[in-house]
């Protein structure tokens, strides 16, 4: 199922998204910080968020981990 229809899915792919993009501006911020306008501005968006909301993003990985564990 595609991960548009999947709310499980959908969430997973933002917070890996998340992520990735907070941990690629940590390694070269002038790649992100030079398109912050325009469709490339939404990595730049993304990883503002998993910066400064590292802590709340860091618990939903780890919820989202036990409940792939667990099961649906």
């Amino acid at each position: 199922m595609s991960a548009l229809f999947n709310f499980q899915s959908l969430l997973l792919v933002i917070l890996l998204l998340i992520c990735t993009c907070a941990y690629v501006h940590q390694i070269f911020p002038t790649i992100l910080d030079r398109n912050k306008q325009g469709l490339m501005g939404i990595f730049w968006k993304a990883a503002r968020v998993g910066e400064r909301l590292s802590p709340y993003i860091s618990l939903c990985c780890v919820f989202m981990a036990v409940s792939m564990f667990m099961g649906n």
